[in-house]
């Protein structure tokens, strides 16, 4: 689960790290009164989306009067921004970060994350911040440090003075750095955090090292143990139908093909996605039903393929392990009568009373295609799709 910038810093500033003074505003009156709580002369607002790259798509802006900040406001708030990363759908702004300005003399990149190649938390830092650090990592890998961490130690101070001097900072911003990386390790795990990015982390012309910009990312798979999450979500960053998918206990991710999946398991769906590719189709969608794949899931399931305009062709592909093949065939048709597709449906079961299972959806009268084998469901599925 995605944070807010303000979000972020809020949860950062809690853990000792600086961070600019800055307050969210939701809407153009909030944004002007905000402004005026901060005083000076000059502000940054800052569009609030859970995307990167808002600098070069205008949703970052400095000025210079009341009348600026309420013409900002109401160029940004309500609108999609389109960035980089959101694609050409946009993300859209709810929220804005007034904020102080800061005179940067350096940038600096650094992030505490998950790296799963190693099973440990790992420090990726860079001398050169501001920039994505994927491009940096493709264009100049030696740019790039890593420190990984034992998890029977975690962070230790030396971790921050070895990279601030490796840095070139004195001293002073080298003790700045212990605790600003003390922080991070704090707030990664008070949140099962993925990631707690910090880019760029400045260094001002006074000396002081700033957070200037910040992303955190919560595993979701722990989100249980954290009920404030509740009140961080925001749901207005999300494909809709990944929000229904969630209140049903769905995974479902939206994607840019033609051919909806239906699969019961995450590897099962990878390996249908990727036959989908291999046989020439686009895959519509991840949508994993879980182990039971009970008749009302599967009902919910129908409902979030077919509401996406894209979709040509659906491909159900169950593997009956927990579940007898015969019960996920009769909540395969009760889901298509209640729901009412006029779409041609591949389906391929397997595993416990697959024949019982084929059989009840050959005599249904649906308009279901059976399959033999996962090769032969995808191949049928890119068909229909193209038909």
């Amino acid at each position: 689960m995605n944070l807010h910038e303000y979000q972020a810093k809020r949860l950062l500033a809690e853990e000792g790290v600086p961070v600019p003074r800055g307050i969210p505003a939701f809407s153009v009156k909030e944004a002007i009164n905000q402004a005026r709580a901060l005083g000076g002369r000059d502000w940054v607002i800052k569009a609030q989306v859970h995307a990167g790259g808002r600098g070069k798509a205008g949703g970052v802006l400095r000025v210079q009067s009341m009348a600026a900040v309420e013409a900002a406001a109401q160029s940004l708030l309500g609108k999609r921004l389109v960035t980089a990363q959101t694609g050409p759908e946009g993300q859209h702004v709810a929220a804005l970060l007034i904020e102080e300005p800061s005179e940067i003399a350096k940038e600096f990149y650094l992030a505490l994350l998950v790296d799963r190649s190693a099973a440990r938390l790992t420090y990726i830092a860079s001398a050169e911040g501001g920039m994505e650090i994927e491009t940096l990592a493709a264009e100049r890998p030696e740019a790039i440090q890593r420190i990984v961490l034992d998890p029977g130690i975690g962070f230790l101070p030396y971790h921050a003075r070895d990279l601030g001097f490796a840095w070139g900072l004195g001293a002073a911003a080298v003790q700045q750095l212990v605790k600003v990386m003390q922080g991070m390790h704090r707030l990664a795990l008070r949140l099962d955090a993925q990631m707690v990015e910090i880019n760029p982390l400045v260094l001002t012309a006074g000396g002081q090292l700033l957070a200037l910009d910040a992303k955190v990312v919560m595993d979701d798979n722990a989100l249980y143990r954290h009920p404030e999450s509740d009140e961080l979500f925001d749901s207005t960053q999300q494909d809709p139908r990944e929000i229904t998918a969630r209140q049903f206990g769905l995974n479902y991710i939206s994607l840019d093909g033609n051919i909806g999946c239906m699969v019961n398991g995450a590897g099962l769906a990878m390996a249908t996605m990727d036959l989908i590719k291999l046989h020439g189709g686009e895959p519509a969608n991840f949508l994993d039903v879980g182990g039971g794949a009970a008749a009302d899931k599967v009902t919910q399931a129908f409902k979030l393929i077919l509401s996406d305009q894209r979709v040509k062709a659906i491909l159900v592909n169950i593997f009956g392990g927990i579940t007898r093949c015969d019960l996920l065939a009769q909540g395969i048709i009760q889901a298509a009568n209640e729901v009412g597709i006029h779409l041609p449906v591949v389906v391929r079961l397997e595993g416990t009373k697959r024949e019982e299972g084929m059989a009840m959806l050959a005599q249904s009268g649906l308009r279901m295609i059976t399959a033999e084998g996962l090769t032969d469901a995808a191949r049928k599925a890119v068909q229909a799709a193209q038909a």
